[in-house]
Parts: structure tokens; C-alpha cells; sequence
């Protein structure tokens, strides 16, 4: 962090043991994210009851390149914030999913899913209940009647592109498509015309 880390107090005394916490919830935010800038919390006592403990705000700022982010963790009607442990636990809880919703939007990290693997059936012997799917690699992928989806094994033929899922585990006839899925009116084409 380029700046240390700044911890007030407002309505209460200062607390080594609850500045401690914090910056050990700091120091795990920066091992999460090791580009933080800078971090400012506020530990407030607003409420003063006295029949009933006070409820603790955090205010958390946290800057990173390019923005800020802040969590006001306001206990409201629930009666946890009575702890103010429990009340920097929520807010730094807070703050570790914003800052994990940053990063991944900073960094575009998206989701991509595997695209399926692709063939078409090279080989059919409805009478044995097998095939062969050519895949785009050149390998010979055996298939049963049984892995194709929606009882489709009689409706396909000779060039018909499919979509498949190889077994990890290779039979005592190679690999083995444990899906076959027909791709539909799709032309497959794996050598140049």
C-alpha cells in the first residue's frame, strides 16, 4: 500500500485491539488484491443507549488505480453490530466482494466455457449399434447407440456433424464419445474442397 493505513474513532475511545483487527483484515485485503493504494476506516458509536449496547458503524474507503470503493456498514434494526467485532467483519466482508467485483471487471475476467468438441460421424453400423465420429484433429472417436442424446442414433448418417464429449478413460477401442449430440442442419467440413 503506498499510503498506511488510516483507523479513527468517533464517539468512542481507541481501541489497540480493534485497530489490530482491522489492520489484520487490511493485510488480507492486500494479499487478495496487492495494487490497493490506500485504505481509511471509521469506527463510530453513534447510539448511546443505556439499556442496550452501542451499534458500530464502519465506514470503509478503499483506493485502487482508477476508483474508489466504500462500504457504510450501518447496523440498522439488527442487534449484531452490538459487537464491534462482528461489525468489522462485516464490513471488510463487504469490501472483499466489491473488490473482487472490481478486479474481475478491471481485468475482464470472464467466465469461458470450453466450446464442445466437434465432428462428424465418419463410420455407422446400426445393425452393431456403433460408430465413428472423425473429429477435427484426425482422431477416430467410437460411439454407442446409447451416447447419443434423445435416442438420435437412427436418424443420423455418414458426414452429419455432431457435438461430443470424449471419455477420459480410453476403452479397449480408443477414445469413446460418451455424448454425441447431432448439430442439426450445420455442414461439417474438416478437409478443404
Amino acid at each position: 500500500m503506498e499510503t498506511p493505513v488510516e483507523i479513527a474513532f468517533r464517539n468512542m475511545d481507541s481501541s489497540e485491539f480493534v485497530e489490530k483487527r482491522v489492520r489484520e483484515r487490511v493485510v488480507k485485503l492486500e494479499q487478495y488484491y496487492g495494487r490497493i493504494t490506500s485504505c481509511h476506516v471509521q469506527i463510530e458509536a453513534p447510539h448511546k443507549h443505556h439499556r442496550k449496547g452501542n451499534t458500530y458503524e464502519i465506514h470503509l474507503e478503499v483506493r485502487v488505480p482508477g476508483t474508489e470503493l466504500a462500504v457504510n456498514n450501518k447496523p440498522g434494526n439488527a442487534h449484531a453490530h452490538e459487537d464491534i467485532y462482528v461489525a468489522i467483519r462485516d464490513a471488510f466482508d463487504a469490501m472483499e466482494r466489491q473488490l473482487k467485483k472490481w478486479k474481475q471487471k478491471a481485468n475482464a475476467e470472464v467466465k469461458v466455457h470450453d466450446a464442445p468438441l466437434a465432428g462428424r460421424v465418419a463410420e455407422l453400423h446400426p445393425d452393431r449399434d456403433f460408430g465413428q465420429i472423425a473429429m477435427t484433429d484426425g482422431r477416430l472417436v467410437y460411439f454407442h447407440r446409447n451416447s447419443v442424446a434423445g435416442n438420435g442414433f437412427d436418424g443420423l448418417a455418414i458426414d452429419d456433424p455432431v457435438e461430443l464429449v470424449v471419455d477420459s478413460e480410453e476403452s479397449d477401442k480408443g477414445p469413446q464419445a460418451s455424448t454425441v449430440r447431432p448439430v442439426g442442419d450445420l455442414k461439417f467440413v474438416d478437409r478443404p474442397a
